[in-house]
């Protein structure tokens, strides 16, 4: 009985995966002579992005691959420019890492296709980053060739590289001075490459402290393909309709889109600079059907006072850090129950997705886990907890990105081959997961565990708070104490015993905030994540 079971949940799901294939257009018809050379790619590149680049070309040569602040280019240009890049930069690169420091837009496109034609591994740089960090980064990662804006000179200069450089962007002359990629498109006719190696895509883990580390992937077909077909059973995302990117393409939330929509034929719109009226306007413009943003965007978004109609908008996914419950209900109180809410890590890719129904059944939830990904609450003795029991959640499995380790040494740590993403959760009766905060986050304050993030979320639905972060800092009596920093809304009087009272009547004692702080605004990363230390060292 429990073998038919199980057929008929396979058979089920089986159905399931093919119609949401039939749906969103990914199964595009095309000339019987460009299907015959569709695997050629795979076989020269191997599961890198200039694979999945150049199948888009012979699947759509003539839609719009991308549109950026200069223009637009179809997939058959794309393709071709990074086809030239690639031969240009063969010589340059030898078979030393190639390090991206650019925004959104076409450069950071263009450099990864044709690093990763070349089979060099690839080093997507935090724009975020100082000088000293740079130069650490680029030091340890072995990056011989760095492709960058020209607006981050000055960093390059004083991070102490000494290797080769490239220019991706100017706001002059794309093919002045003669270093510039498009210079050396122009001028490069493409050869035919057979690299020796496949490349890797090295992303940065996205901490605001310190020299971030490194996370390298092993990549195949059968690890993405569950991955993918958990995301087009949930995501409407459709081939060929335009997908605004928002977060940065660095950061694992914006290149994995990236990627997704070069696979299935989307345009990609671009932006260097994130402004939420210009977010919308553009939507409105290319007609995208596809947002991708992280938390403080969509809370840009509500902060305007009129916000232009976007009728084409079906899909807004959002992730990177955490989507307190009282921002998802504005969000889809105003734009529909379109929103989306995935949970992964630079590791580990997207484990979970939350649909609307889940976010208006279940707010504050990250969804269920991605087909075929085991995810499992564990204590510090690696016992597995029952739903509504907070543990450190561990993810392991076929579904998803398989981490390899960090480029500078090291690990997660691993429990019965599962690997800890660090963070701390738990599932509720339905399988749904919640983030309760990272593990390294909970504090002990008076011989009670206390988690920032709760007292967050709950602040954060206060009707005269704007934004809040809530941290930990030392405490001689207690060990620990919550620290809030806040911005008021404008107008709002709240005061720190107004704050104080609020955490109060909702939550246990111990988990008032002692230090309550209020601000103009919280320092944050390009991917939108509160920089603590600096607002902790004020």
């Amino acid at each position: 009985m429990l073998l038919l079971d199980r057929m008929r949940s396979f058979a089920t799901l089986g159905l399931r995966a093919t119609r949401a294939v039939r749906d969103v257009g990914a199964l595009h018809p095309m000339r019987p002579d460009r299907a015959a050379r569709l695997l050629l790619p795979y076989m020269r590149f191997g599961p890198v992005p200039a694979t999945i680049g150049a199948m888009a070309a012979l699947r759509f040569p003539g839609r719009t691959a991308l549109i950026d602040e200069r223009g637009t280019l179809s997939y058959r240009e794309l393709d071709q420019r990074a086809a030239s890049l690639a031969t240009a930069l063969r010589d340059r690169a030898g078979g030393d890492r190639v390090g991206v420091l650019c925004r959104n837009h076409r450069g950071f496109i263009e450099t990864v296709l044709a690093a990763s034609r070349l089979g060099n591994d690839v080093v997507l740089l935090n724009a975020d980053f100082s000088a000293t960090q740079l130069g650490d980064v680029a030091e340890r990662e072995g990056i011989g060739l760095l492709v960058h804006d020209e607006e981050f000179g000055p960093t390059v200069d004083n991070s102490g590289f000494n290797g080769q450089r490239l220019i991706a962007w100017t706001d002059g002359d794309p093919h002045e001075p003669s270093n510039t990629i498009d210079a050396l498109m122009a001028s490069t006719p493409a050869e035919p490459i057979a690299p020796e190696q496949t490349s890797r895509i090295i992303v940065m883990t996205s901490g605001t402290t310190g020299t971030p580390k490194g996370a390298r992937h092993d990549l195949s077909i059968s690890s993405l393909l569950p991955a993918a077909l958990s995301h087009l059973m949930r995501v409407p995302v459709r081939s060929g309709a335009p997908i605004v990117i928002a977060p940065p393409l660095f950061h694992i939330l914006g290149f994995a889109y990236a990627t997704v929509g070069l696979g299935m034929g989307m345009p990609l719109v671009l932006s260097r600079r994130f402004d939420a009226r210009k977010t919308l306007e553009t939507i409105a413009a290319c007609e995208a059907e596809a947002l991708v943003a992280v938390p403080v965007m969509l809370q840009r978004v509500l902060d305007l006072e009129e916000t232009p109609g976007t009728p084409s908008l079906r899909v807004v996914v959002c992730g990177g850090s955490a989507l307190h419950p009282h921002l998802s209900d504005a969000f889809m109180g105003r734009f529909g129950d379109i929103l989306i809410n995935v949970y992964g890590a630079t590791e580990t890719g997207w484990a979970t997705i939350a649909t609307p129904d889940d976010l208006r059944n279940a707010p504050g939830t990250v969804g269920k886990p991605s087909f075929r990904l085991t995810i499992k609450i564990l204590d510090e003795s690696g016992r597995e907890l029952p739903a509504g029991e907070i543990g450190e959640i561990y993810t392991g499995g076929g579904g998803g990105l398989r981490f390899a380790g960090y480029t500078g040494g090291g690990g997660k740590r691993v429990q019965d081959g599962l690997t800890s993403t660090g963070d701390l959760g738990h599932f509720d009766e339905a399988g749904r997961l919640f983030i309760d905060g990272r593990a390294d986050d909970m504090i002990i304050s008076g011989g009670e565990n206390v988690f920032p993030g709760e007292v967050e979320s709950l602040l954060g639905g206060h009707p005269d708070v704007a934004e809040v972060t809530v941290t930990g800092v030392d405490d001689e009596r207690f060990g620990q104490r919550l620290a809030a920093h806040i911005v008021r809304n404008p107008g709002a009087q709240i005061t720190e015993d107004d704050v104080r009272a609020y955490v109060r009547e909702h939550l246990a004692r111990y988990k008032v905030p002692r230090d309550v702080r209020f601000v103009e605004e919280l320092p944050r990363t390009s991917t939108g994540k509160v920089k603590a230390n600096a607002l902790n060292n004020d």
